[in-house]
């Protein structure tokens, strides 16, 4: 009798569901991660209740020209202002770095490509979990900015309501700034491959550049409408933004615009990135 041969079992190939559960294994995965959102978020929270007491302990010393210009401008600036900006944006920024330069550096990333051979979906994976997590926090962290702050100038009389048209807009801009920074770290991340030089290009290109932009010309002015920061500035109405008297306005949607740029390349320059180099 003669034994029949048996045709090696076919294994099933992975479909995008089991990347993006495989990456999000990844991500949540790493305690530091966790620790670093956990410190950044207490920071900007405590940021927002700070800005807020302030301004409600000097409220009595406000003359008429600070109350009538309090709401919405000064009230936005407490629950979320440029230095929770900062935050948010070099903290997510820098997550979303690490998400691939630390595969880079343990070789785990080789691993990963030698099982899912389809790199652009491999890291279309990775974006789009990150994306999602970063948009949560930034959601979440956003609402408790402005409850907090707006529940703090309650006393006064002078919050705004998370109900409110313009509180809506600013929390929505603020929510934003998270995933969309992830994007940019993790394309960063993805051209450097090395976490230090990834960490330097974060800084260097969502803080310094539009530190040191003016509106002045024509050309730093474009650029600077631009930058993420400002366009979050712009949506928000809190921060540094030009109005209608600047020598060159811009726009909401033109920010909005921005915003969608921004996403669009870094996930794209990720994705493609790792598509054309070797590991």
């Amino acid at each position: 009798m003669t034994a029949l041969a048996l045709a090696p079992a076919r294994e099933p190939r992975p479909r995008f569901r089991h990347l993006l559960a495989a990456e999000w294994t990844k991500l949540r995965s790493l305690r530091s991660t966790r620790w670093t959102l956990l410190l950044a978020a207490l920071v900007v929270l405590a940021l927002a209740f700070d800005s807020a007491l302030a301004d409600y302990r000097n409220w009595p010393r406000y003359g008429a020209d600070v109350r009538a210009e309090f709401l919405p401008a000064w009230a936005l600036n407490d629950a979320f202002g440029t230095e929770a900006a900062f935050v948010l944006m070099l903290t997510c920024g820098c997550v979303g770095a690490l998400a691939v330069t630390g595969e880079f550096a343990s070789g785990l990333l080789r691993t990963s490509v030698a099982a899912v051979p389809d790199r652009r979906a491999l890291m279309a994976a990775k974006a789009t979990v990150l994306a999602a997590a970063l948009a949560g926090y930034g959601l979440l962290l956003a609402v408790l900015a402005c409850w907090l702050s707006q529940a703090v100038l309650s006393g006064r009389h002078t919050g705004l309501s998370l109900g409110d048209p313009v509180a809506l807009r600013a929390t929505l801009a603020a929510a934003l700034l998270a995933p969309i920074s992830g994007l940019a770290g993790l394309g960063l991340g993805a051209v450097a491959r090395h976490t230090a030089a990834a960490i330097v290009a974060v800084v260097v290109v969502l803080l310094l550049v539009p530190a040191f932009l003016r509106d002045d010309h024509y050309w730093p002015a474009l650029v600077d409408h631009a930058t993420l920061l400002f366009s979050w500035g712009r949506i928000s109405g809190s921060g540094r933004q030009h109005g209608p008297g600047a020598p060159y306005p811009t726009t909401m949607a033109g920010a909005w615009i921005a915003y969608a740029v921004w996403s669009s390349l870094a996930a794209l320059t990720a994705v493609s990135s790792l598509n054309r180099r070797d590991l």
